[in-house]
Formats: C-alpha cells, sequence, structure tokens
C-alpha cells in the first residue's frame, strides 16, 4: 500500500469525504468544539488539496487512508490524518507519516508538526509512540480552556 500523491487528475472526491468523515466519527460527542472535518464538503475538499500537499492510500480498490500536509516556515503541518476505522492497525497511518516525513524533507523542513484535541488522550500516546513531544497547550477561539495540544517531531536529514 503506498500513498499516491491526490493531484488534478484526483476524481474520488466523495470516497475522500467518507473516509475523512468515518474516520473522524468517533469524536462526535467526545470533543468541543467540534472538529472541522464535520464541516467539510466535496468542494471545500477539493479546494484544500489544491492548497496542500495530500496523499491516499488505497487497498483492494477502496480508498483507506489520507493525509493532508502544509508547508510552513520550520515544519510541516500534518493535518487530517484518516484511516478507515476498519483499516486501522495495519500500518497505514505509520505510512502516511513516512510520506510526510520524506515529504518535509524533501521542501527542506526539519520537522513536522501536528494538533490533536486534548480529549483525546489515546491519539496523543499514539503520536509520542510515532516520535512527536508535545509542545504546547492551546484553545480555541471563544475557549479559556485548552482544547487541543501541538506535538512536534524533530526530523533526522
Amino acid at each position: 500500500m503506498t500513498p499516491f500523491r491526490i493531484d488534478e487528475s484526483f476524481v474520488r472526491w466523495n470516497e475522500l469525504l467518507d473516509l475523512i468523515l468515518a474516520s473522524f466519527a468517533y469524536m462526535e460527542g467526545r470533543i468541543d468544539p467540534p472538529s472541522s472535518a464535520s464541516r467539510l464538503t466535496v468542494e471545500s475538499l477539493m479546494e484544500k488539496a489544491r492548497a496542500e500537499i495530500a496523499y491516499a492510500v488505497e487497498k483492494a480498490g477502496q480508498l483507506v487512508g489520507c493525509i493532508f500536509l502544509r508547508p510552513e516556515a520550520d515544519c510541516l503541518y500534518v493535518g487530517k490524518l484518516a484511516v478507515l476505522p476498519s483499516a486501522q492497525g495495519k500500518g497505514i497511518g505509520r505510512r502516511l507519516l513516512a510520506t510526510a516525513e520524506e515529504t518535509a524533507l524533501d521542501l527542506g523542513l526539519p520537522a513536522l508538526r501536528l494538533e490533536t484535541r486534548i480529549e483525546l488522550v489515546s491519539n496523543h500516546t499514539t503520536f509520542t509512540a510515532w516520535g512527536f513531544e508535545k509542545t504546547a497547550e492551546k484553545s480555541h477561539p471563544g475557549f479559556t480552556r485548552v482544547t487541543f495540544i501541538e506535538m512536534r517531531k524533530a526530523l533526522a536529514g
């Protein structure tokens, strides 16, 4: 399962949206504010893919994972890392993050950065196991409590 670039030839937008929504569905009722994934549409997803660097993974003809990457001044931001629930635990997320690392190094960026909700402790544990370290606690606009943490992974290049 090799990730492939989502580019101008990609046409499976409805399937990609369904993949993201299925992957993020477990967060409903657990996080506040709700995930931005719940506001995605096919059109906004297409725009996101044009503005960022996106990859997907396919297995047996089905999209099973994706990742969106955005270059920043000192790192590559990892967003919308999604793996279908039925495909989780099979190394797809790790493979997508390896692609992110390769992309960052190709762009001359020394680190990956991501954000994960404060309530999703299992995500914190997984990302820590994958080499990320917590670097900040932050709040969404309008919130006085911490709503997410930032994590970074320095890359050896």
